[in-house]
C-alpha cells in the first residue's frame, strides 16, 4: 500500500498545473465538470495503462539504473524542447 501511495503523490504533483490539468478546464468550461472528469479519467488510466505494461516489460531487458536515465534524459529533453516552444 506504500508504494501506492508514493505513486499516487509523484503522479499528482506531477500533473497538478501541467497541460493535462488545463485543458480539463477547458473541457469543463464547454461539457460541464461531470463529463470532463469522465473523459480525462479514462483517458489518463489508458495512458497510464499502457505506460506501466511497457514499464513492466522494459524490466525483462534493462537494467532499472538504465530506465531511470533514459527517463530523465526525457525529461530534461521536453523541458529543453518546451522553454524553445517547440513543444
Amino acid at each position: 500500500m506504500k508504494e501506492i501511495f508514493q505513486i499516487f503523490l509523484a503522479i499528482f504533483l506531477a500533473e497538478l498545473g501541467d497541460k493535462t490539468q488545463l485543458a480539463t478546464i477547458a473541457f469543463a468550461s464547454k461539457y460541464g465538470w461531470w463529463k470532463a472528469f469522465i473523459g480525462a479519467i479514462s483517458g489518463l488510466a489508458l495512458v497510464n495503462l499502457i505506460g506501466a505494461l511497457i514499464g513492466e516489460k522494459i524490466r525483462d531487458y534493462l537494467p532499472l539504473e538504465v530506465i531511470h536515465k533514459f527517463a530523465g534524459i526525457l525529461f530534461i529533453t521536453f523541458g529543453i524542447l518546451m522553454i524553445f516552444g517547440k513543444l
